[in-house]
């Protein structure tokens, strides 16, 4: 298990990937907005997506778990 964390605060601006997808190393799966500035939040691992804990329109702060990964 992997999980994808924000690495800025802002708000889920697009979720690109749904629970059992298959993701790669550097795939965007969320992109958070912040400051009027589209921010892609990337894979650090290969797997498939076991969880989404964020929804679209979600405010998120800095380290908060996006995507957990299996």
């Amino acid at each position: 298990m992997a999980d994808i964390a924000a690495h800025i605060t802002g708000n889920v601006w697009k979720i690109q990937v749904a629970v059992g997808d298959s993701v790669s190393d550097g795939d965007e799966v969320v992109i958070l907005e912040s400051m009027k500035m589209e921010i892609p939040v990337e894979s650090d691992d290969d797997g498939t997506v076991a969880e989404i804990k964020c929804e679209e329109g979600q405010a998120v702060s800095e380290g908060d778990v996006l995507i957990v990964l299996e």
